[in-house]
């Protein structure tokens, strides 16, 4: 199983980038995403930047994460680190909905 981690971009050189999340610090390839601009999150897995992330999609990857470090540890209760799910109905992404009926006119 691969697992990527959200790190925010500190310094971009033209081919590579430094990126950090808390003491984790890495330097990562830019050939998939290209030179990022400080402070730019990324998708980073075994040295390499996979894609762009916003704020919000680096905090659910870092909460997912951190959930999985809790089940490793015992926790049970998980709906802290969920909390964007927890609070709302699932749905189907859009490639997997039924098309919407046709109305008869």
């Amino acid at each position: 199983m691969c697992i990527g981690v959200a790190l925010q971009v500190i310094e971009c050189h033209e081919q590579t980038a430094i990126a950090a999340a808390g003491a984790r610090r890495e330097r990562l390839n830019l050939a998939l995403v290209g030179p990022q601009p400080p402070g730019t999150w990324l998708l980073a897995h075994n040295g390499s930047a996979l894609r762009v992330l916003s704020e919000q999609e680096a905090q659910q990857t870092s909460a997912a994460l951190a959930a999985l470090d809790a089940v490793l540890s015992g926790a049970q209760d998980l709906d802290t680190y969920f909390a964007d799910l927890t609070t709302r109905e699932p749905q189907l992404p859009p490639h997997l909905r039924l098309p919407p009926k046709e109305t008869p006119q």
